[in-house]
């Protein structure tokens, strides 16, 4: 994923590899919204997300956090 657009409220992400597919991540499912230490999100980031709800309208959503992606993992029986 790469950030292409940044609000106060979240991203909105170009998913990597298809044109003109997006998604969002909430504030809360970036880690700078826990570790002080952690950059801002910026327009051009690269970014490892997992999918939280590809359902959700206008944008599936997504989580950047560590423990999320590690949930996904396992749910996949990939760790």
């Amino acid at each position: 994923m790469t950030i292409v657009a940044v609000a106060p409220f979240g991203s909105k992400v170009a998913v990597d590899g298809y044109e003109d597919v997006f998604g969002f991540i909430d504030q809360v499912k970036h880690p700078s919204w826990w570790d002080e230490g952690a950059a801002p999100p910026r327009t051009g980031d690269p970014l490892h997300v997992c999918v939280l709800d590809p359902t959700r309208e206008p944008y599936p959503r997504f989580s950047a956090l560590r423990d999320d992606i590690g949930i996904a993992r396992r749910l996949r029986g990939e760790a």
